[in-house]
């Protein structure tokens, strides 16, 4: 079928400015696992000697993924799944598979930002006590473990728990409703160099504490025979990937709403090594503190060095409470959680957003409302009762190391070997972008990202086959883990089959500030 003429055309939201495109993309990238993962899987990998894997694993396959989907959304215009459609009319799953992702991702990620906004609050009197792990998951969260494992599953309302989290949730589906420019916009503009201000300040800071040596030390100190071992190579590629907010269609979203003159790639590269000059920060100023409570507690670094929720929530309260101007570093440290984790929720949340939007022609208040307000609604249920942990816990485990993952894997596969469209997606980057993507940058998404993401996911696909995970019961599992993972491919079949409205984004926003050549059915595969 030939494309269709919409009778009117509208222009597409975009970005004030390349500048602040950068911010958002880097709000979005910059998020809680840069603060609570990097630190940790650098000193378990070799310390200073993993930089090297790492470094390695940032130019042959975190950059060029993220220029993947740069050029996905800023040649085709659109959400993954309207940039997937306009690519290949056979291809619009592979963008619902990307927004289900984001989807579950954003009903527990509004949690723990919850969380780091209250533990901002009980810094100034250290509410935490002297057992900051007892306080954390029994009298803040009110966690039933036993009763999560067995038929005791519970959403009963955990008030300290609940109310934060929907206060986030109301601050987040606003600056939503606001649209690019108004809201998503002036987030970024505002909280990104807040953000990067309260870090150094926090690194600052916590250089200054006695034993900040000894825990540097302890993480820089490099183990060269940590590089003959796989292990720590997929590592590397993990961390990267997982760190960059891409293959999981954050990156096409942002990048339809840059104006066609843009130079993508220089951005992207900026976007990139700022986001692992973020992570390097986060291992300085993290493990400067844990060398101090080390020191402190007459203990190796080894003893109390941890990541995750066990870090953010219980070594670091520990280590507030023992630092002098304790105060400080807490508003500083969950402060810097807090503003990372709502930068990336709104870039998680505007992917579904975004989706809905360019397919239904909705207007945009409408669509937060109800696909934001339906993941609100679930996260409150789900994450603010005395079981959530155990949902938060399962549903991170899943959607992100195999829901993106997948995703990923799929995307890549499908463009360079089933539709073979990279040569598309590379001339519409080479257009105005400052550095050209050729034959090295094909080789590197045809070849190394399939390998690499395929490694990463037969290895937690088989272990969580075979063992299970966390040692939760099997119904959690499949519940949460497996179930939320099938929900969304079922999802992704029956979106791709509703028809998309004469008033969607694929008629109304047909690529009209396109060239003329671009706007060929033959070259887009925008097609009816």
């Amino acid at each position: 079928m030939t494309q269709r003429t919409p009778a009117r055309t509208r222009i597409r939201e975009s970005f004030n400015s390349r500048t602040v495109f950068i911010l958002a993309a880097v709000g979005s990238a910059v998020g809680l696992g840069n603060i609570w993962r990097f630190p940790y899987v650098t000193y378990e990998n070799g310390g200073g000697a993993f930089l090297i894997p790492y470094l390695i694993a940032l130019l042959t396959a975190g950059l060029p993924i993220l220029l993947f989907d740069y050029a996905l959304g800023h040649r085709f215009r659109g959400s993954p799944p309207l940039a997937f459609k306009r690519l290949h009319r056979h291809a619009e799953p592979i963008g619902w598979l990307q927004v289900g992702i984001c989807f579950l991702i954003s009903i527990y990620y509004a949690a723990i930002i919850a969380w780091a906004a209250m533990y901002t609050w009980y810094s100034f009197t250290q509410a935490w006590g002297d057992d900051a792990e007892s306080f954390f998951f029994s009298e803040y969260l009110q966690y039933d473990e036993a009763g999560t494992a067995g038929s005791g599953f519970s959403v009963d309302f955990v008030a300290q728990v609940g109310w934060p989290l929907i206060v986030v949730w109301v601050v987040l589906l606003i600056a939503l409703a606001l649209g690019v420019r108004r809201g998503i916009a002036r987030v970024s503009i505002y909280a990104i160099p807040v953000l990067f201000v309260m870090f150094l300040l926090l690194v600052g800071y916590s250089l200054t504490l006695h034993g900040a040596l000894t825990g540097l030390n302890a993480l820089f100190t490099p183990d060269w025979s940590a590089l003959t071992s796989g292990s720590v190579w997929i590592q590397a590629y993990g961390q990267i990937f997982f760190s960059l907010s891409v293959g999981f269609g954050i990156m096409i979203t942002y990048a339809s709403y840059l104006k066609r003159r843009s130079n993508a790639t220089g951005s992207g590269l900026v976007v990139g090594f700022a986001n692992s000059s973020f992570e390097l920060l986060a291992a300085i100023g993290v493990f400067s503190a844990l060398g101090f409570i080390a020191v402190a507690a007459n203990t190796a670094v080894d003893e109390v060095a941890s990541s995750g929720l066990g870090l953010a929530f219980v070594a670091f309260p520990t280590i507030i409470s023992e630092a002098p101007a304790s105060a400080l570093l807490g508003v500083l440290f969950f402060g810097s959680l807090t503003l990372a984790g709502i930068t990336s929720q709104i870039s998680v949340l505007e992917v579904a957003i975004s989706s809905v939007k360019d397919k239904t022609g909705w207007s945009r208040p409408v669509t937060v409302g109800l696909v934001g307000g339906s993941s609100a609604l679930i996260s409150v249920v789900l994450l603010g009762g005395v079981s959530g942990l155990t949902v938060l816990d399962v549903l991170d485990a899943f959607s992100n190391n195999i829901g993106i993952v997948a995703a990923a894997f799929i995307a890549v596969v499908a463009v360079t070997w089933g539709f073979r469209r990279l040569d598309v997606l590379a001339e519409g980057m080479n257009a105005y972008g400052s550095i050209k993507l050729g034959v090295i940058w094909k080789s590197l998404i045809g070849v190394v990202l399939p390998v690499v993401l395929g490694v990463l996911l037969v290895m937690d696909v088989r272990a969580k086959a075979t063992e299970g995970y966390g040692g939760f019961d099997t119904w959690v599992v499949l519940t949460f883990g497996w179930g939320a993972l099938a929900l969304v491919a079922v999802a992704a079949v029956v979106m791709t089959a509703l028809p998309w409205r004469s008033n969607s984004a694929l008629h109304a926003e047909a690529l009209q500030d396109a060239p003329e050549a671009e706007k060929s059915p033959d070259r887009t595969g925008a097609r009816d």
